[in-house]
């Protein structure tokens, strides 16, 4: 594997290898300064053996090197800033337990520099002979068992004080990272919590269940006669929701919410938020109808991250539910989303299904993924372009159009937005065709 837009990710042991998690140990520390190094992982069986192997690389080139255990992505990169060291993250987010990722966190807990990361991977590539220290030189690998707590500490601290949704609340971990901090977070906060899915077996993270698999949460929540739903992903960076009828409210809804009650308390920076191009333009609506800007990037956290940085603003985020609230933290948090939310509900007293309702309203989104060998291709399909166009004008400023070829699997992916679900299919199947006569056969 090589680095994505998240680390470097593949199926473990075989894709990631130990090997390549020592060489990158090695090759990490020879290219990018700092020590004690942080090591976190989630809950997958993979992952303390590759976390054995990235520290004994870090060790070997006499790099001290923490053990910090089960812990969130956002809990790990807290630690980083907070204590100012480097930092690692064993964890594929949402992906199944088989997969894998290594994750570089810089001393101040956000990715690092992608012109960082190209000198690691070319370290990966042409690994020079170096004089291996020795003796005391070697680097001490130690453990911290109260990293977690620390973390725990700083996300009560959050909203202590404040007024928190009352009633019960179901919350699923995803089996993943989330199990080892949320539930003890909202033990301590009072909050009535019913938790699912919080008994990690190395096998069963992301497994039905957590943000991607919502059904089985919407169920709970329905049945029990629950306030709302929370569910994180693997490592807990990423928080979706249902409400108490059992409807998904994903990022976009939530960025929605809180732009509008952070502008309402005077404390939108800017009065702007950043989404990406995947955003509903239900969300695009609804923040203009509010007079509340919208700075729009590429796909992934990182183009966020980086637009929140470079335009001094507080909030944005994905649809995927990976929300940044730079006033708290440099990366998304799933569980301080939450709490965030919890707060929201308390002081305003209405249900979340109340709240998104008065956010926005979604406008039917499509996405359809077509197979295709090479699509790289598309960027010259000159044929394609044009019915993107035609699409775009049939339209007008009820819809959107988005095609783009996949990073990371052999397709292009359409997506459409429409006044209605059936006008969106349709203007999908036509671009689905065209792409497929176009770029199918090579």
């Amino acid at each position: 594997p090589r680095f994505g837009t998240d680390g470097l990710r593949g199926v473990a042991n075989t894709e990631l290898t130990p090997e390549l998690a020592l060489a990158l140990g090695r090759a990490v520390s020879r290219r990018v300064a700092g020590s004690p190094w942080l090591l976190g992982r989630d809950t997958r069986r993979s992952g303390p053996m590759l976390q054995a192997a990235l520290a004994a690389g870090l060790a070997s080139e006499g790099r001290a090197v923490v053990d910090i255990g089960v812990i969130p992505t956002p809990g790990l990169a807290w630690l980083a800033s907070s204590r100012g060291f480097p930092a690692a993250m064993i964890s594929a987010s949402h992906n199944p337990y088989a997969d894998n990722g290594i994750k570089l966190l810089g001393p101040g807990g956000t990715k690092l520099p992608r012109q960082a990361e190209l000198a690691v991977q070319d370290e990966l590539d042409h690994a020079s002979v170096l004089g291996a220290p020795h003796g005391v030189a070697v680097g001490a690998i130690s453990a911290d068992p109260s990293a977690v707590a620390e973390y725990a500490d700083h996300l009560v601290a959050l909203v202590t004080g404040k007024t928190l949704l009352g009633g019960e609340i179901v919350v699923d971990c995803a089996n993943g990272a989330a199990s080892a901090v949320a539930p003890l977070v909202l033990d301590r906060l009072g909050v009535n919590a019913r938790v699912i899915n919080a008994t990690p077996d190395g096998v069963n993270i992301n497994a039905g269940c957590g943000s991607t698999h919502l059904s089985a949460l919407a169920a709970e929540v329905v049945s029990t006669g629950a306030a709302l739903g929370i569910a994180f992903d693997g490592d807990a960076d990423r928080m979706l929701a249902v409400d108490h009828l059992g409807r998904e409210i994903d990022g976009d809804y939530l960025i929605a919410l809180f732009a509008k009650d952070l502008r309402d308390r005077g404390h939108l920076t800017g009065g702007e938020v950043v989404v990406t191009v995947m955003s509903n333009l239900g969300l695009h609506l609804a923040l203009a109808a509010e007079g509340i800007a919208v700075f729009e990037t590429p796909l992934g956290d990182r183009h966020v991250s980086d637009a929140l940085e470079a335009r001094g603003l507080v909030l944005g985020g994905e649809q995927s539910g990976h929300l940044i609230f730079t006033e708290h933290a440099s990366s998304g948090d799933g569980v301080m989303t939450a709490l965030l939310l919890l707060e929201v509900l308390g002081r305003t007293g209405a249900s979340l299904a109340e709240v998104a309702d008065a956010a926005m309203e979604r406008v039917p989104q499509l996405l359809h993924n077509v197979p295709i060998r090479n699509p790289s291709r598309l960027a010259d399909a000159a044929s394609v372009w044009v019915a993107v166009s035609d699409v775009e004008s049939a339209l007008g400023g009820s819809g959107r159009v988005l095609l783009r070829a996949s990073g990371t699997e052999s397709c292009v992916r359409i997506m459409v937005e429409a006044p209605t679900i059936d006008e969106a299919e349709r203007h999908v199947a036509y671009l689905a065709a065209i792409v497929a006569k176009e770029l199918g056969d090579a």
